[in-house]
């Protein structure tokens, strides 16, 4: 449940940010609301999700 995924910012669209899964590509973007995310991200950008919080990587 708390294992680290990794993901890559596909697209950024006014509050919310659209990710890909990085070992899964092939599945539905996650929609997250950019205030749950580092304030610097940007398209491209990768994040690790562990513990219940993104962090840049």
């Amino acid at each position: 449940m708390f294992e680290k995924k990794e993901y890559i910012v596909e697209r950024l669209d006014g509050d919310y940010a659209y990710l890909k899964l990085i070992e899964e590509p092939e599945l539905e973007l996650k929609c997250v609301a950019r205030a749950l995310l580092p304030q610097e991200i940007a398209e491209g950008s990768r994040l690790a999700y562990e513990m219940m919080e993104y962090t840049l990587l």
